[in-house]
């Protein structure tokens, strides 16, 4: 799994280890570093934990030694051949006499391989360790002693979505298994919700106090599991797996979905005007190779009203008692791929002209659809725009991109009449769907917005193009 160079010498030998193989990811972020320089390690010893997506692997050490360099830090972006460490390895002999004489009876059990292949790891059916005691409980000494590793996390989608297993680490898991935590009900505070060191600490004092701890899976929601149906009984079928991204974006949807009290706002802006400039500019952003879509206004009139409505521009805690107001703005815009849905993010919109944004929009979308977006082009979102308008439809409820408080959602603009105080005009309008966690706005608010998002569309040029 771990490529290394290696010289003539056991003692002396200077090992480059590297990252394996990630599969198909280009740039993987850095979530743990376990070790320092100038620490001892074991063979297998997991030196640090990467996080694509969902999935999360820990790189280990060949053999044992000393970590002579450390060449990567926390939030580091990697690459597969990127070097981690270098160790000076230590004398095979030797290491294996002191493992042999240190070691447990009881942790001598091997742990279950992994290989990587294509992305996803594969894991060997070898017994699994016993499930953790509660809470509370304290297991023998010689079950905790020794320096135990936790079993490789398949890097595959369908064993990592949030019904299924926690969103943690290879060694948040070891040390909640220490602690005798069960993972799945515990709330993770990270990006995401992914589960750190502090959530599980919280936990277990939550737990010691008597505090009653909801379950992250089901927010409290005590409902049966679904049925069991054999559709072939009523006529023929085919069974096609879900994609991917289906499998992900499926969990993070019915979270939001449940977990969130959502309210939808729906309004209407004349875009007569705003069209007529559009198309007046078409030719000079083909110049430039791009298209000027209506996107690019949407983005620039939600910046603007993301200013006037600080709490548009802010996500609750995790103790879901304060807000986090957000001095960036920072865009996500749903794109429609052929593997499913993803939210790319343009950043600083607040900075950037239509036809910058024309031409990053271009540029990101394409990416999404060749699959070759990285996390990070995914990550750190304010508000989101999804648009239906190049399909059809008159309004629809768009589901909460959670941390983000809010989204809008686009239909297609159509001619319709509208009166001018004398006659009916035919105007182009657009409808416009806003959805609202309602813990943090209210619907009062919520119509304020929208209603100031259509403004804005409608006087356009007032907007800094």
């Amino acid at each position: 799994m771990v490529e290394y160079t290696k010289g003539s010498h056991a003692v002396t030998d200077r090992i480059e280890i590297v990252v394996p193989d990630i599969g198909d990811f280009d740039a993987v972020p850095v979530i743990e570093v376990l070790v320092e320089a100038g620490d001892s390690v074991t063979a297998e010893q997991s030196l640090i934990t990467l996080e694509s997506d969902k999935a999360t692997m820990e790189v280990p050490t060949p053999v044992a030694g000393v970590i002579n360099e450390l060449r990567v830090a926390l939030d580091d972006v990697v690459s597969e051949g990127h070097v981690i460490a270098i160790l000076v390895a230590a004398d095979e002999n030797e290491t294996e006499g002191s493992a042999a004489a240190s070691e447990p009876e009881t942790e001598k059990q091997s742990e279950p391989a992994s290989q990587t292949e294509g992305g996803v790891a594969a894991v060997d059916t070898s017994p699994a360790p016993a499930p953790p005691s509660p809470v509370g409980s304290v297991e023998p000494a010689s079950s905790v002693a020794g320096d135990r590793q936790s079993p490789p996390v398949p890097m595959d989608a369908d064993a990592t979505l949030p019904a299924k297993t926690a969103y943690a680490s290879p060694a948040i898991r070891r040390f909640a298994r220490e602690l005798g935590v069960e993972l799945t009900q515990v709330v993770g505070s990270a990006q995401g919700g992914r589960i750190v060191r502090e959530d599980v600490t919280r936990f277990v004092k939550s737990a010691l106090s008597g505090a009653k701890t909801s379950a992250a899976g089901d927010l409290g929601f005590d409902l049966p599991p679904p049925r069991k149906i054999n559709f072939s009984r009523y006529g023929e079928t085919e069974s096609q797996p879900l994609s991917r991204i289906q499998k992900i974006s499926g969990g993070h949807l019915h979270r939001n979905w449940i977990g969130i009290p959502h309210v939808t706002q729906n309004d209407l802006a004349d875009v007569t005007d705003m069209e007529a400039y559009r198309k007046a500019n078409g030719a000079k952003a083909q110049q430039q190779g791009f298209k000027l879509t209506p996107l690019v206004f949407l983005i620039k009139a939600s910046v603007a009203g993301l200013q006037e409505f600080p709490t548009f521009n802010a996500s609750l805690d995790e103790s879901g008692e304060n807000l986090v107001l957000k001095k960036y703005f920072h865009i996500g815009i749903a794109v429609d791929t052929p593997n499913g849905l993803v939210v790319p993010v343009l950043r600083d919109c607040d900075q950037k002209d239509i036809f910058q944004l024309a031409g990053e929009l271009a540029q990101i979308s394409q990416k999404a659809r060749d699959g070759e977006l990285t996390p990070t082009e995914m990550q750190g979102g304010c508000f989101s725009i999804s648009s239906l308008g190049g399909i059809g439809g008159t309004s629809f409820t768009p589901i909460i991109n959670a941390p983000e408080v809010a989204i809008l959602g686009v239909s297609r603009s159509s001619i319709r009449p509208q009166w001018d105080g004398e006659s009916f005009n035919p105007r182009m309008m657009l409808p416009l769907s806003l959805s609202y966690d309602h813990r943090v706005i209210d619907g009062a608010s919520a119509a304020r917005f929208a209603r100031y998002l259509a403004g804005r569309l409608e006087d356009f040029q007032s907007m800094d193009l």
